[in-house]
């Protein structure tokens, strides 16, 4: 893997940005829009989710980017959790919430698959490296 230099290269974060406008988006129509909770709730996890790939990745330490990835993949989770109250109100369509839970999923296992190659990696980030 070559080096990542900023969270906009990952590819977890980019997934999570594309999620993040799909979420805005479905949610500023229609009745979802006036379910203020909701509407807010999963708009907030949803950026949750990139924001924390980003905070993690600028502490520059693997163990600490490691908790912020965990957080992001529970907002991913959250998300997907939230799509089914979501369908269940009749906010969204079947087809809304297949093509927005399918995104949330592949969000989180790039999270998932992140985090894996950072437990096994030997990289520590570049505040324990020897000066």
């Amino acid at each position: 893997m070559s080096k990542i230099n900023t969270f906009e290269e990952i590819q977890a974060w980019q997934k999570a940005r594309e999620l993040t406008r799909a979420i805005y988006k479905v949610s500023s129509t229609n009745s979802f829009s006036k379910d203020f909770g909701l509407r807010d709730q999963i708009r907030r996890a949803s950026v949750s989710v990139l924001s924390n790939i980003a905070e993690g990745f600028e502490r520059n330490g693997s163990k600490e980017f490691l908790y912020f990835l965990s957080i992001a993949k529970g907002s991913a989770g959250e998300v997907r959790a939230q799509l089914y109250v979501a369908f269940d109100l009749n906010y969204i369509t079947k087809e809304e919430f297949d093509d927005l839970n399918k995104l949330a999923t592949e969000t989180s296992k790039l999270v998932s698959g992140f985090m894996t190659y950072l437990k096994n990696s030997e990289l520590k980030g570049a505040k324990f490296t020897e000066l």
